[in-house]
């Protein structure tokens, strides 16, 4: 028995032996050439096997594989490198930056392509570019760093929507929105629906912290494949997904303060008084005006105010209304995640909760966000995948802009108004002239509650090499819960109470199926196809109900409610089915040809019109490819494209094509009326774009980047027109016009300074869009009120037309306006209607420069607008020469005041509607120059965070919004009035608008 177990040992310790010297452990350091600092996270895998491992903090790995074998090492972001192991023990790899090499791995619709192979306009940002620059929300961390994207905050509401352009506004009456996909889920902006009448931002409940990538489609060749809903581009939203290699916990915090940018200047109680007191003594010498037909002549001031509005002239009191809309604000937010897995298994899991303090006073914003993204190798061939996200959000929220209880409509009380009565029960002076928005704070409640989650499951399986059979299955779930009530203290409240409920349910679920076969042939040829299938339906339910009558103010339900005086449900769904193809071919890896095409069904359209047809076409050159450019050290990149195309816009009514009726009783008879005439020859809007572009890169691609020229012109647009209101029915939605843009773009990145003590580079992008309503049947489609926007052929879509003002008369102190001759009236009618403006820019962009020494790093963002107008539409009221009680912007002292004056400002006449028309008297230059983002960052070093048992740790100080450089006196210039039932072609309007905030944050990022 003994010599038995020795000879089994004498025979193991060769075969040991022989085992032993078989494999062989290799470790190394993964670094970014663009910075020499080490890579966490990226995979080291051994070729053909499923064996591998990921680096730490530092970029270190240790992995011990067979003897022969080759290591393939990637990280996102950057260039894979596949390097034989040989007799090696220690490597050392240096990763490319994507933004530097073709073979980049880039996100497109229903796969990925290598940079290289890539023929369409395409931008994308990964984790790496924002992941050290905290942001708020999501459109933060795309703003002035994507050419050819316009994002406008619009409102420095919590919350609030924004307004995003790709490459222009592509129509009239649909949406100029671009269309979303978070892991291939589409997300649209109407989907979301509307909370207190205000669009709702879609992308407010994603965490910027789970973003992977964001890829923004912007031509025909690169969004076809989204085909009806492409026309204003495509923004691809992938989240984080897990690694091979060793687990990672990573925990971040910061603490953030917040104000207002900037806050507009009114005039004080002397100001004011003296402005007043003059305005009135000019309306009574008016025959004709306002006081004298009241009062006769030289009425007793005092006795005016007293009448008209309540007031005490010789009050005491200087309240400063404008500031009391605003307070300083905060912010919070807690970050966790938990990444890693082995060969089988991979995983991302990640929790936040963020806490906002709005700068108008009452608006508060909370979410608390849980994902978990999955995927499972089962075999070789066969892999499934999940990813789910569950988030709770509570917005606090402001009234609209319109709305006298907007804090910001605070500057209009005059300053003698007090702001406290201890003989109100509020403990508030409600108002007698202007209502007190301050009481809606204590004595009214404006929640949105929404619980959202964006969800998908894969099945991927690779019958046979090059085949991959994809099967996806998604889900958004949206349920909206608004609770608005206003106490018996309130305006629109009292003098019971009003209580108003609203609850939406939203299922928006789609499912894709694709077949994607890629087949090298040869070394000259490689060949890539795709087939799919992808259904989208959308479901909403809505249910409204309204009550009056509560007991105290401290019941605010609607079960409360002594009257239920209204209530509502409605329901709309709408569902897409499409059919998709796309084929790219690369011949001796510099020839390139792409195209595409996709059948899209759409509930939308009558069955007649119901499918359209969305092919595209693209084809590339890599010039460096060429025998003449090898080997020259000058040129890194010349890689020349061109691509056109067709893509669509459905998105108007879900149904548009048909004559709806509702329900109406009368007498408690139950009845119908048509509520919507209805057109069934109702079809897409198409947008033919044509692109051509140059990426290229010198000096060892030191200074490098890409230049787009693009044409887009959009048919058949869908237009709401108005109806003659004899006919019962308001607008009808046809097929009329045509419009353009063209422009532009540049991306330059150059690293200017690279060295291993210090390194400097930066980021340029430029863009130039032209937009133009080349024909409209001889329609001309007006707002109406006091708005100026129209659509105009000939002219930009929102073009400002009125009234030109031409300043005071300096004899008499009358506005006047300029006539068709180029003359002046004081005769507001007999002015000429023309061009007043232009609210589209000449162009936008940014400027990004980021700065390593010492464990130290600096990043600076400025992002830049340039030709835009905006119309201050709340200047009609607030700068208006004291034509009614509404106190004045401090510019209304330079007013006309004796014969010879030479002025802007007419003359104070109370009453007397001198100058008070919409005009361009309103109308200022838009343009600005702000410093976005600045972030100064410290890494503490690796002899220190070994002590603290860690794997990094990082602390950090960021600004947003620092500083505004511009002409525009109101809040804000990047701010635009938004609003259930305002045409989306009302650009430029800024309406008691609240401004964005200015913030500072503090935060630390630790990994373990």
């Amino acid at each position: 028995m003994n010599h038995k177990l020795l000879l089994s040992l004498a025979l193991l310790g060769p075969a040991a032996v022989v085992a032993q010297a078989q494999t062989r452990t290799v470790s190394g350091r993964v670094t970014a050439v663009a910075d020499g600092t080490g890579l966490p996270g990226a995979t080291v895998l051994e070729q053909g096997t499923t064996n591998g491992t990921s680096t730490d903090a530092d970029g270190n790995f240790r992995l011990t594989v067979r003897q022969g074998a080759t290591i393939v090492i990637s990280s996102v972001g950057f260039a894979t490198q596949t390097i034989p192991v040989g007799e090696q023990t220690n490597i050392n790899v240096r990763l490319q930056g994507s933004e530097q090499l073709l073979n980049e791995t880039v996100v497109v619709g229903y796969g990925t392509q290598t940079k290289r192979e890539l023929t369409g306009a395409v931008t994308q940002l990964g984790s790496k570019e924002v992941e050290n620059v905290p942001v708020v929300s999501f459109e933060q961390a795309v703003q002035g760093r994507t050419p050819g994207v316009q994002i406008n905050q619009g409102s420095g509401k919590l919350g609030a929507a924004v307004q995003i352009r790709v490459r222009g506004s592509s129509s009239v009456s649909a949406s100029n929105q671009p269309l979303y996909v978070i892991d291939g889920i589409p997300v649209t902006s109407q989907d979301v629906g509307l909370a207190n009448t205000e669009p709702i931002n879609p992308l407010a409940d994603l965490n910027p912290n789970d973003i992977e990538s964001i890829t923004i489609l912007k031509d025909a060749a690169a969004s076809a494949i989204y085909g009806s809903r492409a026309s204003n581009g495509v923004i691809l939203v992938t989240t984080k997904k897990g690694r091979q290699g060793q687990t990672r916990v990573n925990v971040g915090y910061y603490y953030g303060r917040s104000e207002a940018t900037r806050l507009r200047k009114f005039l004080n109680a002397e100001q004011y008084k003296e402005l007043f007191a003059e305005a009135i003594r000019n309306s009574a010498a008016n025959p004709d005006g306002y006081i004298n037909f009241f009062y006769g002549p030289n009425p007793d001031i005092a006795e005016v105010f007293e009448f008209e509005g309540g007031l005490d002239y010789n009050s005491n009191f200087d309240t400063p209304w404008s500031e009391l809309a605003f307070r300083k604000g905060n912010v919070q937010q807690y970050d966790a995640n938990v990444s890693g897995g082995d060969a089988k298994t991979r995983f991302f899991l990640s929790a936040n909760y963020n806490d906002q303090t709005g700068i108008i006073v009452g608006n508060r914003y909370r979410r608390g966000s849980f994902r978990t993204n999955l995927d499972h190798s089962i075999t070789e061939k066969l892999k499934v995948g999940l990813n789910l996200s569950l988030t709770r959000s509570v917005n606090n929220r402001v009234p609209d802009d319109n709305a006298f209880s907007n804090p910001v409509q605070l500057n209009a009380i005059p300053p003698i108004q007090a702001k406290d009565d201890p003989t109100d029960p509020t403990g508030l002076n409600r108002g007698t002239l202007y209502y007190n928005a301050l009481v809606e704070v204590s004595n009214a409640q404006n929640t949105a509650g929404t619980y959202r989650s964006f969800s998908n499951a894969f099945l991927q399986y690779q019958p046979i090499s090059g085949l991959t059979l994809r099967s996806e299955i998604g889900a958004d779930f949206l349920n909206l819960n608004e609770e608005l009530f206003r106490g018996r203290y309130t305006e629109d409240g009292a003098p019971t109470g009003y209580g108003y409920s609203n609850q939406v349910q939203s299922i928006n679920y789609t499912t894709n199926q694709t077949a994607t076969y890629f087949k090298t042939i040869g070394n000259d040829h490689t060949v890539e196809a795709l087939l799919g299938f992808s259904f989208q339906r959308f479901n909403q339910r809505q249910t409204a109900s309204e009550g009056r009558g509560f007991p105290n103010d401290q019941f605010r339900r609607i079960a409360s409610a002594a009257r239920i005086t209204a209530g509502s449900s409605s329901g709309t769904d709408y569902s897409f089915i499409s059919y998709l193809s796309r084929v790219n071919y690369t011949f001796r890896n510099k020839y390139l040809v792409s195209a595409s095409a996709r059948v899209d069904g759409s509930s939308r359209f009558s069955p007649d019109n119901r499918y359209g047809i969305f092919p595209a076409g693209s084809v590339g050159w890599v010039i460096t490819e060429e025998d003449f450019l090898q080997g020259n050290s000058a040129v890194s990149l010349l890689k020349l494209r061109a691509s056109y195309g067709l893509t669509g816009n459905a998105e108007v009514g879900n149904f548009a094509y048909r004559r709806l009726f509702t329900a109406i009783p009368y007498a408690d008879v139950a009845g119908i009326q048509p509520s919507g005439l209805g057109n069934p020859n109702l079809t897409w809007e198409n947008t033919a774009q044509a692109d051509i572009g140059l990426e290229f890169g010198f000096l060892n691609n030191r200074i490098g980047g890409e230049i787009d020229v693009y044409d887009k012109q959009t048919n058949d647009l869908l237009l709401d027109l108005q109806l003659p209101y004899t006919g019962g029915y308001p607008i009808v939605t046809r097929n009329i016009g045509k419009l353009q843009n063209r422009g532009i773009e540049l991306s330059l990145n150059t690293r200017n300074i690279d060295n291993e003590v210090f390194k400097w580079a930066t980021n340029f992008n430029i863009s130039v869009n032209r937009n133009k309503v080349t024909q409209l049947n001889g329609q001309e489609i007006i707002s109406g009120g006091r708005n100026l926007g129209r659509v105009r052929e000939g002219e930009p879509i929102g073009v400002f037309w009125g009234k030109k003002f031409a300043g005071a008369d300096p004899a008499t102190g009358d506005a006047l306006y300029y006539t068709a001759e180029g003359t002046t009236t004081n005769d507001y009618t007999a002015a000429a209607d023309q061009r007043l403006g232009n609210p589209n820019p000449k162009f936008t962009g940014g400027l990004t420069n980021t700065f390593n020494a010492f464990g130290f790093d600096l990043s600076i963002l400025n992002q830049f607008s340039y030709g835009n107008d905006i119309y201050n539409i709340g200047g009609v009221f607030q700068s208006v020469n004291a034509d009614f009680f509404d106190n004045q912007t401090v510019d209304q002292l330079r007013r006309w005041r004796q014969p010879g004056d030479v002025t802007d400002v007419p003359r104070a006449s109370f009453g007397d509607a001198n100058g008070t028309q919409p005009s361009s008297r309103w109308i200022y230059d838009g343009s600005f120059l702000r410093f976005k983002n600045v972030t100064l960052g410290y890494t503490l070093p690796k002899s220190l965070i070994e002590k603290a048992r860690l794997q990094s740790a990082r602390i950090y100080v960021t600004g947003q919004n620092l500083i505004t450089i511009t002409d525009y006196p109101g809040y804000d210039p990047e701010v635009n009035t938004t609003a259930f039932g305002l045409p989306n072609y009302l650009l430029g309007h800024d309406f008691y608008t609240p401004p964005l905030a200015k913030t500072w944050l503090v935060g630390v990022n630790l990994g373990f």
